[in-house]
């Protein structure tokens, strides 16, 4: 089984954006901004874009 880290740079990594949202329901990622930590610790560069949707912000990160 991979771990939460791979399938998220993997996820990233084929062009994708991912929310904490979709984090939690595609990988049962509670915590995406410490897996994005990790990743940017390895030297992926990854950018954080912040949303709002009805009232509620939250990051979105993609693979530059």
């Amino acid at each position: 089984m991979k771990t939460q880290k791979k399938q998220i740079e993997k996820y990233l990594s084929a062009g994708k954006q991912l929310t904490p949202m979709q984090a939690l329901s595609k990988f049962g990622c509670f915590r995406l901004a410490a897996r994005v930590a990790e990743l940017r610790n390895e030297g992926l560069n990854i950018k954080t874009k912040i949303l709002t949707k009805k009232g509620k912000s939250f990051a979105s990160y993609t693979l530059v």
